[in-house]
């Protein structure tokens, strides 16, 4: 399989985790409800860098951060495929970084949150390593035409 479709599959997967990790974190925080730990994480209050704070706004905060570059990864990796098309070989580091980051997320979910974050992220890891493996040398697709169109290239 072509590295462009490989990495548009996997930027799929990727805005499907972002949308299910966002609209799961906005329903609810705990499937047990508002539990005496939620409770407590609302309640206390503190003082950070001049702001007062709860522990649950960390919480939130850094859930939303996390849904903001799940969102940022799926759109980087369908701008990657469409560079895949011209020169595939270019992107491998790039998707090196990303599959790294991708194995790493999966070991940290697995260990401290559950498995559905886990799945994804091995999910897209698999992915990246597919588009890595199939970024081969050669050209998926014809060179970019140049700016002056293609009569200008026969010139």
């Amino acid at each position: 399989m072509k590295p462009f479709i490989l990495l548009r599959i996997t930027s799929v997967i990727t805005l499907m985790f972002a949308i299910g990790h966002s609209l799961g974190g906005m329903e609810s925080w705990s499937p047990m409800g508002d539990t005496e730990v939620l409770k407590a994480m609302k309640a206390f209050r503190f003082n950070a860098e001049g702001v007062t704070r709860t522990y649950f706004d960390f919480y939130l905060g850094f859930g939303l951060i996390l849904s903001v570059y799940l969102f940022l990864q799926a759109v980087l990796l369908w701008q990657l495929a469409a560079l895949a098309k011209s020169d595939a070989l270019r992107l491998r580091p790039l998707l090196v970084s990303f599959f790294l980051a991708s194995v790493v997320s999966a070991g940290l979910s697995w260990k401290f949150i559950f498995a559905v974050p886990a799945v994804s992220f091995v999910v897209i890891a698999v992915g990246l390593g597919l588009a890595f493996f199939a970024a081969t040398g050669r050209r998926d697709a014809q060179p970019p035409v140049p700016a002056g169109g293609a009569q200008a290239a026969r010139r």
